[in-house]
């Protein structure tokens, strides 16, 4: 919900002006005491107290905490203050606080419901505790606390905003107003920016990888400093550092966009690196994706971007005084090379410690023999600041083991097959070369095997300056793999010698899953990790051989289950826009995004159906997952015009059966002469998509209020569907094509008429029973269980997830697999492997299973109608001989969860319902006169919202707790 500007708007305009930060206040996040309700996880953006955004409206969230049941907030107010002191003394310019009342002690209440909240905002923390705000939303009615928007005066560049919120429940309790959280802004506008770009002078072959630039600049400082920050970005890749050390914990930056459009920038406080008088500040600059090999042709793999690297950079020192100083990337820099002699995202790192410049960024270095730099001509591209989470060294890993290969390599096995890079530590003479080749898995003879790495040689080589004991990492490059092969090594290969840096893109761990099956279990962990190991900066396809580039279909199969494990909403956010920059006029969307595949023509082989359509698939899983209608909003027009480019395509028999397509990516083949693989026309897979998509954008348009669009697109739809239906199936429900795949996506979709959709749902689970298996590729997995289980084949759903021979998702599981691969026999039954040329051991898609398995075993079930888990269906359906499955996520409101146990005749299912929701749980095979909570019946109860019968399941609608509910078994579970 958006907040109006309340009153006062020329004292607070005045004020903002007065004052170079707002300020925002935040509940408190410990113990309730005395207090019935409270709030916690203030986020702005979806991040806590982020730093250098550009959103001018950003977008507040809060979680409301208490001990009772069904607590719903019914009204908030937010403050924005000048400083929080004077917000603390309640100093405001102007305020509608909620009816003084008394303080209820903590109770086991049930039904509490949020019936107010309110926000402040101010320009520091003082005036915040002050009262002196410069927007306050007043009370407002309202169980909002998910995405509400600021509505104060125009927001400033590089300002500072504190906030507070405070809320009522449907309880008739009233929180403290909460402690403060903040918000900094970025460079708002292009005069903002006085910093130049700059290129280093230095020799190089384009052709080639080269020396990787350092760059460094003095300047010095004879005041006390009140704060500062570093706004830095780079043609390439960039690390700063202030004063000798590094800044900031992110890596990869300033991230991998569509350059041609736009180029994010980063921003830091570095207040605390700065020393009185001299300081320097410095860089080094890698090729990365700007103008690193990418993909695999070998005539057209670099300079996608450009030729050369360029800086810029803005450190901005605010004074105590109040006066300010700024440095910036300008002519008076200078560059060199140093060790770091190549460094590749697919080649790895050559690094000469002996050509290290000791001081090189710090103040008083001699830089005599360092060069020049150019000034460039501004970048047509816009500046941004970044949206998506940074790319961080979330974990390390220790080696289990060491191992002798019959070939004679040293091989550490990390026991994980990890995204990163390998630290070591080493003392031995100078010129001693070390190096680390990597490799995803051991051959059948126990060899580390490479060729599925295509050209990528994910290889680090390290040669010592033989002073002591050293330790190296690499700067811009990551390798994909489990094993690494050591040679040069003085002496004995030791585990504690190597440490394994996971590196990913932060996001957070929402999601958990298990069950009484370890292989499960196994499973669940291989699509978690293979998620981290492809969300570097965009979601890729895999992170070992010459590729790790944004495949769109794999991203639009797996966005549901991602946004289940992860909480990839800022992420989605950054990619997204991408998509739309790089998406042709006439709507066609690339393969892979950013678009390196056509970047020069920007004219692909056009758009494949189920990889392009992750435009409107994503938008709209995020806002189902988070409640974020902002980005609906933002992607409409991505969205509609996507849909509008498949309509051309299909013309007016709206069948679309023209153009490439990748088709079901990866099925089933076989040499059997009676099924010659599971191959499903392209053109039913097509025009599937079609439908699909103009399903979502219309449901999009009516949530967004386009109403006559809703109804054009809805209207378009019922034409695919008919067409579809005279095109690709038969009178009595026979699906063209006949496989798994074709019958999946026309039940998924809703493609069928009522009447036949019961027929093709039986010839679906037919078709399994008789191969025992499944036989579907990237976009008939996603939907093969979950069709089954929503037609009443839950068995044979469960069968094709507990399998464990191939093709199944357990096969890899038992071949040891601890990520997901990208074909079902990657290793076949005989040890060998599939086709180098493609064979990731690290790809997310297959893990799309996650989703079901979240949805129907553990029963954690999104409601449409009400997006961002505001309303919850916890709906399990035990099978496959579990005898018990949990699951939880951390939504937007708070904790989900759902965990079932079957013991002694009794089915026990423990549901976890964060407060300002309320969900439905549905028993399944239960009796109302047989099902109870907390050990007492359902039926007739005043403090639940409702109980009822229907057919064999029992339906218990609940607010905000924890429930236990029991009932006696009747039937097979």
């Amino acid at each position: 919900m958006r907040v109006g500007v309340q009153g006062g708007k020329a004292m607070k305009r005045n004020l903002i002006a007065a004052w170079a930060v707002a300020i925002v206040s935040v509940c408190a996040t410990s113990a309730l005491g005395d207090t019935p309700i409270g709030v916690r996880n203030l986020r702005c953006e979806y991040k806590i107290d982020p730093l250098g955004i550009d959103v001018r409206k950003p977008r507040l969230s809060w979680e409301l905490q208490s001990s009772e049941r069904g607590v719903v907030q019914t009204s908030y107010e937010i403050r924005v203050a000048a400083s929080e002191a004077e917000l603390a003394k309640g100093k405001t310019l102007w305020q509608a606080p909620l009816p003084k009342r008394p303080r209820v002690s903590q109770s086991s209440e049930r039904g509490v419901v949020q019936t107010s909240y309110e926000i402040r905002v101010a320009a520091s923390e003082a005036e915040l505790a002050k009262g002196k705000t410069i927007w306050e939303s007043g009370k407002q009615s309202s169980d909002a606390s998910n995405q509400v928007g600021y509505g104060g005066p125009a927001l400033e560049s590089r300002k500072i905003y504190h906030w507070q919120v405070r809320v009522a429940d449907n309880h008739g309790h009233f929180s403290e107003w909460s402690k403060t959280a903040h918000w900094e802004m970025g460079l708002l506008e292009p005069a903002d920016w006085k910093a130049k770009w700059i290129m280093p002078n230095l020799a190089e072959d384009e052709s080639k990888s080269n020396p990787a630039p350092f760059l460094r600049r003095e300047f010095s400082i004879n005041k006390k400093v009140e704060r500062a920050r570093l706004y830095a970005t780079a043609m390439g890749l960039y690390e700063m550092s202030l004063n000798g050390k590094r800044v900031g914990e992110e890596y990869f930056t300033p991230g991998w966009t569509s350059y041609d459009f736009r180029y994010q920038y980063q921003t830091y406080d570095v207040t605390n690196a700065l020393k009185s008088e001299a300081n320097c500040i410095a860089a080094i600059l890698g090729d990365g994706w700007f103008r690193g090999r990418l993909a695999w042709n070998p005539k057209n793999n670099r300079n996608h971007y450009g030729k050369k690297l360029a800086l810029l950079a803005q450190l901005v020192i605010t004074y105590r005084d109040g006066s300010q100083q700024i440095v910036t990337s300008d002519d008076q820099w200078k560059s060199a090379t140093g060790p770091v002699l190549l460094s590749d995202i697919y080649d790895g790192e050559t690094y000469d410690a002996r050509l290290e410049q000791p001081g090189w960024n710090e103040a008083g270095f001699n830089e005599k023999n360092w060069q020049s730099v150019t000034v460039m001509e501004p970048s047509k591209a816009k500046l941004v600041a970044s949206a998506g989470p940074p790319v961080k060294a979330i974990e390390e890993i220790t080696p289990v083991k060491v191992l002798k290969t019959p070939a004679g390599d040293t091989v550490l096995d990390m026991g994980q097959n990890m995204v990163g890079w390998v630290r070591f530590r080493v003392a031995a003479p100078a010129g001693t070369t070390i190096t680390l080749r990597h490799a995803e898995v051991l051959d059948k003879a126990g060899n580390l095997y490479t060729e599925n790495l295509r050209a990528a040689r994910e290889t680090i080589r390290y040669t010592t300056k033989g002073q002591g004991i050293e330790t190296y990492q690499p700067h811009f490059t990551f390798q994909g793999f489990r094993y690494v092969a050591v040679s040069g090594w003085p002496g004995e290969v030791k585990p504690q010698d190597f440490t394994g840096v996971v590196v990913h893109s932060a996001i957070s761990r929402t999601g958990s899953f298990e069950t009484s099956n370890p292989l499960l279990n196994q499973l669940q962990h291989n699509i978690i990790w293979g998620q981290k190991g492809n969300f570097v900066d965009v979601p890729t396809d895999c992170p070992q051989r010459d590729e790790r580039l944004g495949w769109t279909g794999d991203a639009q199969v797996f966005a549901r289950t991602a946004s289940f494990n992860h909480d990839t909403a800022a992420f989605y956010t950054k990619w997204l826009k991408d998509v739309a920059l790089d998406q042709e006029d006439d709507g066609a969307v690339p393969f892979v995004i950013p678009n390196v595949l056509s970047h020069e023509t920007r004219k692909g082989e056009a758009a494949s159906a189920g990889w392009a359509d992750v435009a409107v698939v994503v938008p709209w899983v995020v806002y189902q997952s988070f409640g974020d209608k902002r980005i609906l909003e933002e992607q409409y027009a991505s969205m509609k015009a996507w849909v509008e480019y498949m309509r051309r395509q299909a013309g007016e028999k709206y069948i679309w059966s023209n153009g490439f397509s990748f088709g079901d990516w990866l099925a089933f083949a076989t040499t059997r002469s009676d099924y010659p693989g599971a191959t499903t026309d392209k053109d039913l897979i097509q025009t599937a998509y079609f439908a699909r998509s103009t399903a979502l954008l219309a449901i999009t348009a009516e949530a967004l209020g386009k109403r006559e669009e809703a109804a054009e697109y809805n209207g378009l739809e019922e034409k695919i569907k008919g067409a579809f239906q005279r095109e690709f199936v038969t009178p009595d429900g026979r699906i063209a094509s006949n496989t798994q795949t074709a019958y999946a996506l026309a039940l998924a979709f809703e493609l069928l008429p009522q009447e036949q959709r019961a027929q093709a749902a039986a010839r679906l689970a037919a078709d399994v029973k008789k191969f025992g298996h499944l036989t579907t590729g990237f976009l008939g997995t996603p939907v093969l269980c979950q069709v089954l289980s929503d037609y009443g084949y839950l068995d044979v759903a469960y069968m094709l997830l507990n399998r464990t021979e191939y093709p199944s998702w357990l096969y890899p599981v038992t071949k040891g697999a601890t990520t997901i691969w990208e074909r079902w026999d990657g290793i076949k039954p005989d040890g060998s492997f599939q086709d180098p040329g493609m064979n990731s051991f690290n790809h997310y898609a297959y893990g799309a299973v996650g989703e079901w398995m979240y949805r129907v075993v553990a029963g954690i079930e999104l409601d449409e109608s009400h997006p961002g888990y505001k309303h919850i269906l916890v709906q399990p359906q035990p099978g496959g001989g579990l005898t018990y499955a949990k699951a939880s996520v951390e939504s937007m409101y708070g904790r989900v969860a759902s965990e079932w146990k079957i013991a002694e005749g009794k089915f026990t299912l423990t549901v976890e319902v964060p407060p300002n929701t309320t969900a439905t749980v549905r028993l399944p095979k239960a009796k109302i006169g047989q099902t109870t909570e907390s050990q007492k019946p359902v039926a007739g109860r005043t403090d639940l919202l409702g109980a009822r019968q229907a057919g064999e399941t029992v339906i218990v609608e609940v607010g905000s707790g924890t429930y236990v509910f029991e009932s006696a078994l009747s039937g097979t579970n």
